[in-house]
């Protein structure tokens, strides 16, 4: 029996569609003929349910759908928080503490469950966890490879050549990027994406994987047949093994 795979999706901002991509990673993956779940290991941005008692992030309950092996939600999302924004103003203002070994030991617990677990970052590659560790600190305790989503907007390719760096830096490795179609009126996006598929495959041999065209209303359905499933778990298996 092959070890469970894992990976981390970041992306160049927030509102850029990491979850529609996570989540349509995961239909792929369940295509392939894997259990996959999800975590979402800090949400900000919270409501409550009275329906079933609980408190609900509108990204964890998306994948939460797209998944084919559930988690329970305290495995999904070690960390909750109730306002939608920066997730170490919030979590300071609620007298929380991100800790990452809660989250890297509720990955242990995920990863013992599927065949392959997509955790979803919260904002940007380097969005601040406390006054010292960021989301970078938290890849690198999963010790997991990176797909990165690229919003594919006027300035995009900055963005986007300037977060590959920093992952580099950190001593990830990137396994694949997805271009995601973000503005519909954006002149020149063939040309863009093919500008960051040159670059990124340049220097860091990084591999587009799918390009994900403007969807009105989001579907992560749909959004799984524009990504390459096959070359993505060839990286991930290179990577595992």
């Amino acid at each position: 029996m092959s070890s469970p795979l894992s990976l981390f999706v970041t992306g160049t901002d927030t509102e850029i569609g990491k979850t529609l991509v996570s989540c349509a990673l995961l239909r792929g993956f369940a295509k392939a003929g894997l259990s996959a779940a999800a975590m979402k290991p800090i949400a900000a941005g919270a409501h409550f349910n009275a329906d079933d008692g609980m408190w609900h992030n509108e990204d964890a309950d998306q994948l939460d759908e797209a998944s084919g092996a559930l988690l329970p939600p305290e495995v999904r999302t070690p960390y909750l928080l109730k306002a939608p924004a920066a997730p170490h103003i919030v979590a300071a203002q609620e007298g929380r503490t991100l800790k990452l070994a809660p989250i890297v030991e509720c990955h242990r617990e995920a990863m013992r469950r599927a065949d392959v677990v997509v955790v979803e970052g919260v904002g940007g590659f380097r969005v601040p966890l406390d006054n010292k560790r960021d989301t970078a600190d938290l890849a690198l305790a999963l010790g997991v490879p990176v797909v990165l989503v690229v919003g594919v907007r006027l300035g995009c390719i900055n963005h986007a050549l300037l977060t590959a760096e920093a992952i580099v830096a950190r001593g990830l490795r990137m396994v694949g990027w997805v271009a995601n179609i973000v503005d519909p009126a954006m002149r020149f996006v063939d040309e863009n994406v093919e500008t960051l598929r040159e670059w990124l495959d340049r220097e860091h041999g990084v591999p587009l994987i799918g390009t994900v065209p403007h969807l009105a209303p989001p579907s992560a359905e749909r959004a799984a047949a524009y990504l390459d499933i096959d070359t993505l778990l060839l990286a991930l298996r290179r990577h595992a093994g």
